[in-house]
């Protein structure tokens, strides 16, 4: 889908010749010294269809808005293997682009995993950085603290495993896990609040998974691992939201709260009945909440 009412993409060459796919809603040339331009960041084998709702609001409300897809995702292409894909890489290659568009300021949007490429971003250049919103973030290893549990402490090896036992079939059913009505019933249930989003959103999101590798999955999860952000985050002084959701069963809330405490300039808004997702489950308060903050 088109997110924009007028869409402005690009692909910019980074230093180590990946190629880094980027859309705008306004012509290139009208982000240049530009201030608090919105940059979206999404998170792990996630896609920009998870701001399929903040996307269309901001754009309509005239805000300059900056997508990208991260080396190795989707319309982006990554050099020198998947090892490559790392948050340090990331962020820097987001800083090409900002660079090439010559944007003075931005307010960087994460969700999930985004919320890491956020803060290494806010870290390497916090002079760029005018303010963060953080959703449905962790900056512990995830393997410590999703669902609650060290569940996938224990599932990532298998996974792997898995997957080189019978790399064909493994594959196969990464890729389909769509059409997988046990795979779209779980997602629904451990990821989403699901009176609010309907089964046909879960298939949505897992065939955009299934176009990714579960090699990628499992680099990026390995990245979040070793991600040594918490001991920085006092040196991140940017005005910070920090949104999570009171059901979210993957990040549970409380990791919010710790967001809170360490960061300089941080204040949080819970979302009442918020899955992980919680701006596909309450868009228009999501959308009214990160716009107050802006503002």
């Amino acid at each position: 889908m088109s997110f924009f009412k007028n869409s402005h993409s690009g692909y910019h060459d980074v230093r180590d010749g990946s190629q880094i796919y980027f859309c705008t809603n306004f012509p290139h040339k009208d982000f240049a010294k530009q201030d608090k331009v919105l940059v979206f960041n999404y998170g792990l084998v996630c896609s920009n269809e998870h701001w399929r709702y903040q996307l269309p609001y901001f754009d309509e409300l005239g805000y300059k808005i900056l997508i990208h897809d991260y080396r190795h995702h989707f319309m982006s292409k990554g050099a020198g293997g998947l090892s490559t894909c790392t948050f340090k890489n990331i962020a820097s290659d987001l800083k090409e682009v900002i660079s090439l568009l010559d944007i003075r300021s931005s307010i960087l949007l994460g969700h999930s995993m985004g919320v890491n490429v956020c803060l290494e971003y806010a870290r390497l250049w916090p002079d760029d950085v005018h303010s963060m919103i953080l959703m449905s973030g962790t900056v512990f290893p995830p393997q410590d603290v999703m669902f609650d549990s060290n569940a996938m402490e224990i599932l990532t090896p298998l996974l792997t495993e898995l997957k080189g036992k019978a790399p064909g079939v493994f594959d196969l059913i990464w890729r389909t896990s769509h059409l997988n009505p046990l795979a779209v019933m779980m997602t629904h249930d451990g990821g989403f609040n699901k009176e609010k989003v309907n089964a046909e959103m879960i298939k949505l999101y897992l065939e955009k998974v299934g176009e990714l590798s579960v090699d990628l999955f499992l680099q990026l999860f390995s990245e979040m691992k070793k991600h040594n952000i918490i001991s920085s985050l006092g040196n991140i002084d940017v005005p910070s939201l920090i949104i999570g959701g009171d059901k979210d069963k993957v990040i549970p809330n409380y990791l919010q709260r710790i967001l809170v405490d360490h960061l300089k300039n941080a204040e949080m808004y819970i979302v009442k009945d918020g899955s992980h997702v919680p701006q596909w489950d309450f868009p228009h308060t999501i959308n009214e909440v990160i716009s107050d903050f802006i503002d």
